[in-house]
């Protein structure tokens, strides 16, 4: 679904020091997606939605600027992750 290079112009990171980290976090955001989705990851490739690619940057972004973060705040839902997604949610 993401592609390193625009997750990392997302990200606004011009190095490769870090792309084992941002395709992990690429892997992630795809697979909350799919899952609020209800959809299975495998149908995120082809053809996804603009406003899915942005739900999973931010969600890309978020875990990125937080990926030191002990916990010392407690975790708040991002509204724009669910308002972005819940059109295309499968509802069993």
């Amino acid at each position: 679904m993401l592609t390193l290079p625009e997750t990392k112009l997302h990200l606004r990171v011009d190095h490769n020091d870090e792309d084992a980290l941002i395709e992990a976090l690429m892997t992630t955001a795809t697979a909350a997606c799919s899952d609020f989705l209800n959809m299975d990851a495998a149908d995120l490739v082809v053809a996804v939605p603009a406003p899915i690619k942005s739900a999973a940057l931010l969600l890309v972004g978020a875990l990125y600027e937080q990926r030191e973060s002990q916990g010392e705040r407690p975790y708040n839902k991002n509204p724009a992750f669910e308002m972005l997604l819940a059109p295309y949610r499968v509802h069993a």
